[in-house]
């Protein structure tokens, strides 16, 4: 399969050479953990067959969270955890999207920005859900950030999970959302969610650097019912531990070009875009977060300090007879099921792969 990895040694030293100075830090090391990921460099283990006895060297990942090869079992796991913890209730998908004109001073103060993004989402979508007219109660957001389109632009904008209803001021009841096709009404989200934005980059000194139409302009915001919440939990934990494209998304890498596809959102055709190798780096580096910049945030029920009330919300609902999914047997049994056997053979796929060495780090990293 083509892997991001290769692009990286391919491409890698051009694009260096491209940026220079402008290369940031947490792009560089992205460049340098995918170009190692499973290679010798990060050592590993040298196994053989049980049956055949041939030898497979096994390498370490390099465990970067934007690696579009490591954190599959991560993944699995994170999904299954937030699985067993929705509440027994309807959900609705809320996403508000940065406009053109904000997304340069963006990418230029990235932990900045992003964080007032998602905070500015959530506390829009709490003040509007405490409106009796709507919910009247405390809902629940968990909020996943993402800066890209399916062809990798940029385009920054946060998804959140809302309960489609909350707990009552006073903790006894669970208020259903009044409406059962929309949870608030987006014209209202749109503009109060560009006033907490405001609000936010005057508080981080910004706000000179923004165009002052954009004030005035209307911002796009989109909300749908989502069900019991799970398989948008499972859309949004598939990027929880990476970025932007997978590899079984890419079709050909050559020593000039780059061509991946992706589906158009709009009329669900297959596209495929080809670009020079640099430009294809540029783009992927470009949602490369900074560290220390979490992807996902947690608010009003979803937050660690409202543990308690989620508790009380989950019988509360369970009271009034609506069946709460179950947790996945998976999540039990993987804290009390043996080790899992040794992986199997990949060439004669009978035997067992056993630990013969272990194989110590490399000095030189892929070129």
């Amino acid at each position: 399969m083509l892997e991001v990895a290769e692009i990286i040694r391919r491409h890698g030293a051009a694009y260096r050479a491209h940026v220079g100075d402008r290369l940031l830090p947490s792009q560089a090391r992205v460049l340098r953990d995918l170009a190692a990921c499973r290679t010798a460099y990060l050592g590993g283990q040298l196994t053989q067959c049980s049956h055949c006895e041939r030898q497979v060297y096994r390498y370490h990942s390099c465990r970067n969270r934007h690696c579009p090869k490591c954190h599959g079992d991560q993944t699995e796991q994170w999904i299954e955890t937030h699985r067993a913890q929705l509440l027994p209730c309807a959900y609705s998908l809320v996403t508000c999207t940065l406009p053109q004109e904000l997304r340069t001073l963006a990418f230029e103060h990235q932990k900045i920005v992003y964080g007032v993004l998602m905070r500015s989402a959530a506390a829009t979508v709490q003040q509007l859900a405490a409106d009796p007219r709507y919910v009247g109660a405390q809902v629940g957001c968990l909020a996943v950030l993402h800066t890209w389109t399916r062809a990798m632009l940029y385009h920054p904008h946060v998804h959140l999970l809302v309960t489609a209803g909350g707990l009552s001021a006073d903790g006894t009841q669970w208020v259903a959302a009044k409406h059962r096709t929309f949870l608030v009404p987006v014209r209202a989200l749109s503009t109060i969610f560009r006033a907490k934005m405001c609000a936010g980059l005057r508080r981080a000194g910004l706000l000179g650097q923004v165009p002052t139409r954009v004030w005035t302009m209307p911002w796009v915001v989109h909300a749908q019912p989502a069900g019991q919440g799970q398989r948008v939990l499972e859309y949004l934990g598939r990027y929880v531990f990476r970025i932007a494209i997978t590899n079984s998304r890419l079709e050909q890498v050559t020593d000039d070009d780059v061509t991946f596809r992706y589906r158009d959102n709009r009329t669900q055709e297959v596209r495929r875009v080809t670009l020079p190798g640099v430009e294809f780096l540029e783009r992927f580096l470009t949602h490369v977060l900074p560290r220390g910049c979490a992807k996902v945030r947690y608010y009003g029920l979803w937050s660690a300090k409202r543990r308690a009330d989620r508790t009380k919300a989950r019988a509360l609902l369970s009271a009034t007879a609506i069946a709460a999914p179950e947790a996945p047997a998976t999540s039990v049994a993987a804290s009390t099921s043996p080790s899992p056997p040794p992986p199997r053979c990949p060439h004669c796929q009978h035997g067992h792969l056993i630990l013969i060495a272990t194989l110590p780090r490399q000095r030189t990293v892929p070129p």
